[in-house]
């Protein structure tokens, strides 16, 4: 790790970066391990960043990687915190920090108030807290556009690590406030549509997001006879391939599920309760559809210079079922994206599933 936070440290003095975004592999290297390097190497780069499921770097998506991302501070000003004890945390706290943050950037940018302002949030994946977290955050935001991803731990589901300027830690979100007067847009894009196949939540334990029963009936047997599979034959392979959705507002949003258990009981990667009543979804092309949805930045941008890219680990899953993992690969690559696989998305206020949330950067010379 010491000639990758060395190799940072030059490239950060070349262009005067202020502020390094970091994603990285638990199976390649250690939280600590990578925290103290940058500490020994770079002690002036203030940094955030945390463990995935897969990488998303220039060559496309990877496995077993860690990454930087670099911000010049001629075309951007960043400012962070790290808000730790989520579990304990009351959600006031988290508004009030993400306020204070704001101000904390307002006086960095002094009378310069032409700048566009966007929020990244990085956040324990196996923590339960997602949804409120990112309901907090939006709330101390106003009009600031909020989009990041839940770490995680290459599907061990064990532990996920979130480091900040010295600080490893579990159990939290790093909250990121950057202004840019480089042109950006925050998107999103996801490949199912809702099927007319209804799952009511009947038992369930909410604090845990664990479902027992759909339709009063074993949660595990009800979902697999309704998209017809046996259900002992279950794995994250046919919960990727077959999502259920959930209607917010008149939009679906992916209720992902993250494994089964034993007793015929489903574990989700997002808030669940009784009476929630969930679609089955059909999945769409998700080349053509990632497609589609790049192509709609290139054209409100007039160009991409390059994408930091949250996506769900559960599309990288039912890319390589459906053997389009090249070809999203490659859509990645040629539109510049950085990023990292995730056990959630953020994305203004909501916490998501089975999506591809980004912030897209226009000109290239500015952003050089």
């Amino acid at each position: 790790m010491d000639a990758f936070a060395k190799a940072i440290a030059l490239e950060a003095a070349a262009i005067d970066a202020g502020f390094a975004l970091l994603f990285f592999s638990q199976s390649l290297v250690e939280a600590d391990t990578l925290s103290r390097a940058l500490m020994t190497h770079a002690p002036a780069l203030h940094h955030a960043g945390c463990s995935t499921a897969g990488e998303i770097t220039p060559q496309g998506l990877e496995d077993g990687h860690v990454l930087a991302m670099l911000l010049p501070s001629a075309a951007f000003t960043a400012v962070s915190v790290m808000v730790d004890n989520l579990s304990s945390s009351g959600m006031d706290r988290i508004t009030s920090e993400v306020e204070a943050l704001r101000r904390s950037l307002r006086a960095r940018l002094g009378c310069d108030r032409t700048k566009g302002t966007f929020a990244l949030c990085f956040i324990d994946g196996l923590s339960y807290a997602e949804e409120a977290v990112s309901s907090a955050i939006h709330w101390g935001l106003d009009d600031i556009p909020l989009l990041g991803g839940s770490a995680g731990d290459d599907l061990k589901f064990e532990t996920t690590r979130l480091i900040s300027n010295g600080n490893v830690t579990s159990d939290s979100a790093i909250i990121v406030l950057i202004a840019t007067e480089i042109p950006f847009h925050v998107f999103k894009t996801d490949n199912f549509v809702p099927t007319d196949e209804k799952l009511v939540v009947t038992a369930a334990d909410p604090d845990h997001r664990i479902v027992r029963e759909f339709n009063a009936t074993n949660a595990a047997e009800e979902y697999a006879a309704s998209v017809g599979i046996v259900a002992q034959t279950l794995t994250p392979l046919s919960f990727a391939s077959h999502p259920v959705v959930v209607k917010v507002g008149g939009e679906y949003y992916c209720r992902s599920i993250q494994k089964m258990h034993p007793d015929g009981s489903l574990s989700f990667f997002c808030a669940i309760d009784d009476g929630v009543v969930l679609s089955i979804a059909q999945p769409k092309d998700m080349v053509e559809s990632t497609r589609a949805a790049l192509r709609d930045v290139e054209e409100r941008l007039g160009g991409i210079d390059m994408i930091l890219g949250f996506d769900c680990v559960l599309r990288r899953l039912d890319a390589r079922n459906r053997q389009v993992f090249r070809d999203i690969s490659e859509l990645y690559r040629v539109n510049n994206v950085i990023g990292f696989g995730t056990y959630g998305e953020q994305y203004r206020s909501m916490h998501l599933n089975q999506t591809f949330t980004g912030i897209a950067f226009g000109e290239r010379q500015a952003a050089e």
